[in-house]
């Protein structure tokens, strides 16, 4: 027969969302979080400017012979978005962190292809562009409550589809589109790291980006809430 105090210390516990806790454990756990700002204001200007550099050229607004120039301006933007992923990482943000990583690599592959200019190496670019499009379709899939990382992602896939579409079959009116889609992705990918920096320079919301569910929580919730679940972070559960 059950002490009625450990009886109601064990309901207590299967209260707790329906799971069971080791009410000793519970007691020796600590959880130190290291604060970490948000990279991805740093990442979306990357696309940005990498975007409104490739954008111009596939509009002629450069000299015919001005790939060279073009990928080495371009080439940075591997660099900063590579660190954006290896911080988003840090934030536990796996979303975040896979895309601004396959961003990195497709800027490194398009400054090698433009700088080095091999043999075949458009077709190969095109291959690579259609590939991230895809990619980026299925992020955007899964990416829907994270509204900046959204629209970008909604942006980049008929931005990449087109370029794919241009470098392979070589048609001018291609290029032209996707010159065109490049410098709306910029736009898109300014104003969403517009409107994250001021959130965090203000802590709250300044300009709207549709935040929902626990990205709304995320900035607007009290701290019961953001740290609801903390169990299951990365970090704190085991290994998968």
């Amino acid at each position: 027969m059950p002490e009625p105090a450990a009886e109601e210390a064990v309901d207590g516990d299967l209260l707790a969302g329906g799971r069971h806790f080791e009410p000793d454990l519970r007691r020796m756990t600590r959880i130190n979080l290291r604060p970490i700002a948000s990279p991805m204001p740093l990442g979306f200007y990357a696309v940005a400017v990498a975007s409104v550099i490739v954008g111009c050229f596939q509009l002629g607004l450069f000299e015919e012979d001005a790939h060279q120039a073009v990928g080495l301006s371009i080439l940075p933007a591997f660099v900063l978005q590579l660190l954006a992923s290896w911080f988003a990482l840090g934030a536990r943000d796996v979303v975040a962190a896979t895309l601004m990583a396959c961003f990195s690599g497709l800027w490194l592959a398009s400054s090698l292809t433009l700088v080095l200019d091999p043999p075949g190496g458009t077709r190969v670019l095109g291959v690579l562009n259609a590939v991230f499009a895809l990619f980026a379709l299925l992020m955007a899939s899964v990416a829907g409550r994270k509204r900046a990382l959204w629209l970008v992602l909604c942006t980049a896939v008929p931005r990449f589809a087109v370029a794919a579409l241009a470098n392979l079959t070589g048609a001018s009116w291609t290029a032209t589109l996707s010159g065109a889609l490049g410098l709306l992705l910029a736009a898109v990918a300014l104003y969403a790291a517009f409107a994250l920096m001021l959130e965090d320079m203000h802590g709250r919301q300044v300009l709207p980006i549709g935040r929902i569910g626990p990205a709304h929580h995320a900035l607007e919730g009290a701290l019961s809430v953001q740290l609801r679940d903390l169990e299951r972070q990365a970090g704190v559960r085991r290994t998968l």
